[in-house]
Order: structure tokens, then sequence, then C-alpha cells
């Protein structure tokens, strides 16, 4: 099971991206929150992700915070509703916004949702509302949109575009980031690796 991914991203879709990990693109599916805290092609990106697995199938379904993923598991586990049924919901408002109208029991709300008609909402509100009181959901503070990691996950993603192994890449970009900070450019972070990378040879 994939659980994470991290890399370039080199496609921004509607509902979707793809991220370049180590010269493999993955295709991964994404509510328009996520996707709206995506930052430009060509970026660095974190996401956490879900593995879909079917007879015909296999997809990933990323969230670029940790409380848009744990509401999307407490989403699938309601009957009737599946992975990209749970990521349209997810993209009709933030994780805890919604987590709050599921437990207000807001069914107007809810049903504005594309997708959403009454029944699927009733059945929402019932199934998850003691779950979310319980679930710590409610008190979480927002994490940070999108986990773009602009310093490390860009300079190993280069670094592994260069040919370098992961251990190599991700123990020379820890070397870069206590000599240079977290300001440097991408362009300073790779010089300055390439040169512990040779001096290390």
């Amino acid at each position: 099971m994939i659980a994470r991914i991290a890399g370039m991203l080199i496609e921004k879709r509607v509902d979707a991206a793809i991220v370049d990990v180590g010269g493999v693109g993955y295709l991964v599916h994404l509510s328009a929150q996520s996707v709206s805290a995506l930052g430009p092609v060509g970026s660095a990106v974190t996401l956490r992700t879900h593995t879909h697995v079917r007879e015909d199938q296999l997809a990933l379904f990323g969230f670029a915070s940790e409380e848009e993923e744990r509401l999307f598991g407490l989403l699938i586990d309601v009957s009737g509703v599946g992975p990209k049924l749970a990521v349209n919901i997810l993209s009709g408002m933030p994780a805890l916004e919604l987590a709050r109208a599921l437990v207000s029991g807001e069914l107007a709300r809810l049903t504005k949702i594309q997708g959403v008609g009454k029944k699927t909402a009733e059945r929402l509100i019932v199934e998850l509302k003691d779950k979310l009181k319980t679930s710590g959901l409610l008190t979480a503070q927002e994490t940070t949109q999108v986990a773009r990691l602009p310093g490390d996950a860009a300079l190993v993603s280069a670094l592994l575009n260069l040919g370098y192994k992961p251990a190599q890449a991700e123990r020379t970009a820890e070397a870069v980031r206590r000599a240079l900070g977290g300001k440097a450019t991408l362009d300073e972070q790779i010089r300055e690796a390439l040169k512990i990378i040779s001096g290390a040879a």
C-alpha cells in the first residue's frame, strides 16, 4: 500500500495530479481543496495517499492535509460511499468545515455538494456524527494545506533524476540543509549537493 508520495509536480488537472517520483509518473486523484493547495507545475510536492485496489483497477487518492485524509477514511466506511464520491464530497468544503457540518446536521449545506442528494447526506450525518465527535477532528487545528517541501523534496527529486540512489540523495539533502539553512534556492542547493557528493567520493 502506498501511504505517501513525494516528488515533482509535472501535471495538474481539475481533479488529479501527476507526480514524478524518480522518473515514474504517478496519477493521484485529488479533491478540489487539495488541487487548489498545490504549487505550480515543476514544484516539489508531498501528498498523503490511499491506495484503492479493485479487480480491474489500482488507483491512488491523495490528500494535502492530515484532516482530509482522516475524513476520507471515515467517508469510505459509510455504506454506498466509494473513494470517488468521498473525494467529491471533500471537494465541497475544507475538511474541518465539512466535519463540523456533518456533526451539526447541516443537511441543506451538504446537499449543495455536487453528487450528494438528500438520502446520501442523511446517511452521512447518521453514520458519521458520533464517530466525528470522538475522532479528534473537530478540535484539530488545520495543518498545512499542501504538503509542499520546496527544499528537501525538490533537491532529492533532482538528485534522483541525476542518477543518484535514494539513500544517498536523502543523506545529501540533509547535509545541504544543515550547511545552507532553509532559504537557499534549488540551484544553490544542487550546487552544494554536488560539492558534498564530490567531496565524499
